[in-house]
């Protein structure tokens, strides 16, 4: 199995935190590369920019830096230690633009949260709802969905770590 590249798509939550210590753990496991990307979704943009009668572009930019900061902070409280090559942000509808940066980057996995900022929505929709099928036929490469919260991660990882078993 060849892995060089894998996508993290976070959106900030605990879940997103958790893929991200999986993305190390593999990355660590097989040298691979970590990229990161945020989606500030289109709907919330245009949703916003109606409801405050800015120009779309204004806020688009507006959550894009906001964003931006987030990831910021969110590296920080992760203890960013491994190969993160690449952070993007992006404004677009969430796993469209997951997909197609997959395809762009030619990612070999996306190791994604199972439950985002707003509970049980937008991923729990995708891969539980009934649009599953559709749109893991988007995603170019295998996808890890990591629950919430494991019990036990942290010596999980340190235990299975490459470097305890030399």
């Amino acid at each position: 199995m060849r892995l060089q590249k894998l996508l993290v798509p976070v959106d900030f939550s605990k879940c997103s935190e958790t893929a991200f210590k999986y993305a190390k753990f593999l990355a660590k496991k097989f040298s691979a590369s970590i990229h990161l990307i945020h989606v500030v979704d289109k709907r919330y943009v245009e949703k916003i920019a109606e409801l405050n009668g800015e120009p779309q572009d204004e806020v688009s930019e507006k959550l894009s830096m906001q964003a931006k900061n987030n990831l910021e902070k969110f590296l920080t409280n992760c203890s960013p230690e491994g190969p993160v090559a690449e952070k993007k942000i992006t404004v677009g509808i969430p796993f469209q633009a997951i997909a197609l940066r997959a395809q762009t980057i030619e990612a070999d996995m996306i190791v994604i949260g199972g439950q985002g900022r707003a509970g049980n929505g937008e991923i729990d929709k995708i891969f539980f709802g009934s649009a599953a099928e559709r749109v893991v036929r988007l995603l170019p490469c295998p996808v890890l969905c990591v629950p919430q919260e494991v019990f036990g991660l942290e010596n999980e990882l340190k235990r299975r770590s490459p470097a305890r078993r030399s």
